[in-house]
């Protein structure tokens, strides 16, 4: 599903075949979930080949790294050349791009001084699909923003959307919409959430959630479009009253949710502000506004 044979992944310095690749059964990362990573896409645009803001991503995995205390040498700058090389050694051009730092054997509870990078990339269509979703309310809640860091993109973090996905996925829902230690709605497993009420859009500050760089992206063509939007602490009951709802994320783009808890939202997302978004986002990722939004 992800590579055959003939794939080319980045690891620690050289390109070599996904099959071949070495990694120690008693890293850090895997015993421990002490890792970051980073979701990325690029697309076929009519310049050719772009990788959508690979330079905020790439800071973020810079920063979740610095956050755990994990060793990252390379700059942004060579982050992002080596991956505009992968794909074209992969011959891919609308692609999702994983980059993961993990750390080397270590059966403490320490940081280690030396970390291995590989960057991988893949066909991947959008994750949750392209319908509207039907989403349940977690059982789940998302970390005590004391426990971790939560602003940071780290491997262990996503036991807790596993374990939301799976429960939503086994009730019978497409995806579920966890809340935080205070019962304030927060996040989806894997991605950011917004509802829409009266042609405005609402979404819960930062401080229990991953900001999400497609969160930020939703900002920005809101203001264009000048959409009002809308940082509050809001439960579950004030989301049911809302005209539409959506998620967004690297993966899943931007995708609308069709009900909450089996509530079905009242308003066409063909007339919504939101589905607006939805489609500004695709034109400024495929697009010729790709390229004047990097003038």
């Amino acid at each position: 599903m992800y590579f055959n044979d003939s794939t080319i992944v980045f690891s620690n310095g050289e390109y070599v075949t996904a099959k071949d690749l070495m990694v120690s059964p008693y890293n850090q990362t895997m015993h421990y979930g002490n890792g970051a990573f980073e979701g990325i896409r690029s697309y076929n645009t009519p310049d050719g080949t772009r990788i959508f803001k690979a330079i905020e991503h790439y800071e973020r995995l810079k920063y979740s790294c610095e956050k755990m205390y994990i060793p990252c040498d390379y700059s942004v700058k060579e982050l992002e050349q080596i991956t505009y090389k992968l794909l074209e050694l992969n011959n891919l051009s609308d692609a999702y791009v994983r980059p993961i730092v993990f750390l080397e054997p270590n059966m403490s509870l320490t940081a280690t001084k030396k970390s291995t990078l590989i960057i991988m990339a893949w066909e991947w269509g959008q994750y949750l699909g392209s319908e509207q979703l039907r989403v349940m309310t977690s059982s789940f809640e998302r970390p005590n923003p004391k426990s971790c860091h939560v602003e940071a993109k780290i491997t262990g973090h996503y036991t807790n959307s596993i374990l939301a996905t799976q429960e939503a996925k086994e009730k019978g829902f497409d995806e579920a919409l966890l809340t935080d230690i205070r019962g304030n709605v927060a996040e989806g497993p894997g991605a950011n959430f917004f509802y829409e009420k009266n042609g405005e859009l609402f979404t819960c500050p930062k401080g229990n959630i991953l900001p999400g760089i497609t969160r930020q992206t939703v900002f920005e063509i809101a203001k264009e479009l000048e959409i009002p939007v809308h940082e509050k602490w809001f439960g579950i009951d004030e989301v049911y009253t809302a005209d539409t709802a959506f998620f967004c994320g690297t993966a899943a783009e931007v995708i609308g949710i069709k009900s909450l808890d089996d509530k079905v939202f009242p308003m066409k997302w063909e007339d919504s502000v939101s589905e607006l978004i939805q489609r500004k986002y695709k034109l400024r990722v495929s697009t010729n506004e790709f390229r004047e939004m990097l003038i």
